[in-house]
């Protein structure tokens, strides 16, 4: 996976030294703190952690948090307590992780923040965060959406169907998308709520938004995953999804791409998961002493109907 760095400083204070005690046969341990299995994405992020751990040779201590920070905070207490060598986690809210966090650093255990990032003020809690840019996704749908509807003459009623509230994916492309389609006063918002990652989410929150507002012109949503479960309720209701409402959606899994391919999701923004092998790396980067960027951003680009047609027969995930 490219990958390129936003900041060429290490973050925190100062490096530290592998955690094997000289011993160069001794297996690196990792605690792994994953928010849940909401989405076909995570799913498959956790599968590339937990492959890309074996290949690599690190013994991986996995929690899933089921989506709950109250679970993530205790696995990573739990890993302080057994003494792994490193902690990675993809914080399920960005706000609250001060306390443990300073906990793991007390333990000199360092700590890789992976997908998502959290708001805390002290860079020196954790050493890298390896994930995407949640804006630039944000905005990438949202310029689409302009160059769509150049040609609208009447206003485009849109719904947003956020993710996790709180999360940072969910706060980071709402500021995105909405900084996007202020190029264009022809385009509203005209409800948001969050659907909480997940295709159950998606549906109930479309099967309201639909009661409530009878001219729908565009769904936003952001994950595929919400956005497949807005198209059971637009086809519920009589409706075609990728018609009479389009869909934009970003990860670009499997599911999210067929549906795209067929014309039922109109754009998609890739967001990978695949992230376990450039965690790995980085682990043993930090337990090495060596500098690591603060800042470790994934490439990825976006998806039209040709597009996702093109690339669904070789997608990973």
């Amino acid at each position: 996976m490219a990958a390129s760095a936003l900041a060429l400083t290490a973050c925190g204070g100062g490096t530290q030294a592998a955690s094997t005690g000289g011993d160069a046969d001794k297996k690196i341990v990792m605690g792994f703190a994953q928010v849940g299995a909401e989405s076909g994405w995570r799913s498959a992020n956790t599968k590339s952690v937990q492959e890309s751990a074996k290949e690599a040779g690190i013994e991986l201590k996995f929690s899933d948090a089921q989506q709950k920070q109250e679970n993530q905070i205790k696995a990573i207490r739990s890993y302080i307590q057994q003494k792994v060598d490193v902690i990675a986690f993809s914080p399920v809210v960005e706000s609250g992780w001060d306390t443990v966090l300073k906990e793991a650093k007390d333990a000199k255990i360092p700590v890789i923040l992976t997908d998502r990032a959290v708001d805390s003020a002290d860079k020196s809690l954790y050493k890298t965060f390896l994930g995407s840019d949640f804006v630039l996704e944000g905005k990438k749908a949202g310029e689409w959406l302009v160059a769509e509807s150049k040609a609208a003459t009447d206003t485009v009623n849109i719904v947003e169907i956020q993710g996790t509230t709180g999360s940072a994916p969910a706060n980071d492309r709402k500021e995105g998308f909405e900084a996007a389609i202020k190029a264009d006063p022809k385009l509203k918002i005209i409800a948001s709520q969050s659907g909480d990652f997940t295709r159950s989410g998606g549906k109930q929150v479309m099967e309201a938004f639909l009661k409530n507002n009878p001219d729908i012109d565009v769904v936003f949503a952001h994950n595929d995953d919400e956005g497949l479960g807005a198209i059971e309720a637009i086809e519920a209701a009589g409706k075609v999804p990728g018609k009479d409402i389009k869909i934009i959606t970003i990860d670009a899994v499997k599911d999210g791409m067929t549906a795209l391919s067929t014309g039922k999701i109109n754009y998609i923004v890739e967001c990978s998961p695949l992230l376990g092998t450039q965690l790995m790396d980085l682990a043993k980067k930090v337990l090495a002493g060596e500098t690591v960027p603060e800042r470790v951003v994934t490439e990825e680009t976006t998806f039209t109907q040709e597009q996702a047609i093109k690339a669904l027969p070789t997608r990973q995930y």
